[in-house]
Parts: structure tokens; sequence; C-alpha cells
């Protein structure tokens, strides 16, 4: 199988199925709920901090906190910090995150497409 034979070829740290490989790594920290939102927030625009908590519902200034700089840690968010008082902090998708934002809009395109589906199996499971 093609596939089976491409996962034997990969380096250690981009081999998903290992515990310790920095693809997993990378992957547990953009495979979450906030991280999906700001990324899907930030789109194609440079937000302020207020503004892309303003724009992902439900999200605490600890948690947006948290995952901008995880974020910006992974080259996904650049962080610009203007030396004004008090600090203006702008956030945009670098390259990277331009290219993983095609992928969350899937996922999201892929969420409202099947919203039916899925919401109808739980309540069949539920019941």
């Amino acid at each position: 199988m093609v596939t089976k034979q491409l996962l034997k070829d990969l380096p250690e740290d981009a081999d998903l199925r290992r515990a310790d490989s920095l693809a997993r790594e990378i992957f547990s920290d953009v495979a979450n709920k906030w991280a999906l939102l700001i990324i899907e927030a930030l789109g194609e625009r440079t937000l302020r901090f207020s503004e892309v908590r303003g724009e992902v519902e439900g999200i605490s200034h600890k948690m947006l906190t948290q995952n901008l700089r995880m974020l910006e840690r992974n080259g996904l968010v650049d962080r610009k910090v203007h030396p004004t008082v008090p600090p203006k902090v702008e956030y945009t998708l670098t390259e990277p995150g331009r290219a993983l934002r095609a992928t969350v809009d899937a996922i999201c395109e892929w969420t409202q497409h099947h919203l039916g589906h899925i919401e109808g199996a739980r309540e069949r499971f539920d019941a």
C-alpha cells in the first residue's frame, strides 16, 4: 500500500503516529478549538488583541493569550508591537498560517454541511 510506504519513509519527527514526534506536538497545538477559531478569525486581516477576542466568542483573555503565543511560537501568527502608549499589538497570519487557514476553512465548511446529520445522530445516540 502506498500510504504505508510513505509513512515508513517519514523521518521520526514527521510521523504523527509516534507520541514523541514533533509533528504530533504541532498537530496537537493547532488542532484545538481555540487555535482553529483564531486562525479563522484572523483570515487575511490584521487584528488587535481585543478585535480577535471580539471575533472568537467565549474565549477568555487567558486562553486567547496562550493560543496566540502558541501560534506565534509555531510560526503561524506574526505579532507586531507598535511603540505607542499604551502599546498597540497586532496579529497577522504568516504564510504557513494562511496555508493552514485553507484547511481550517474546509473543516468549517464540512461542519456546516454535515451539521444536520450530526445533530440527528446525537439525538438518536442520546435517546
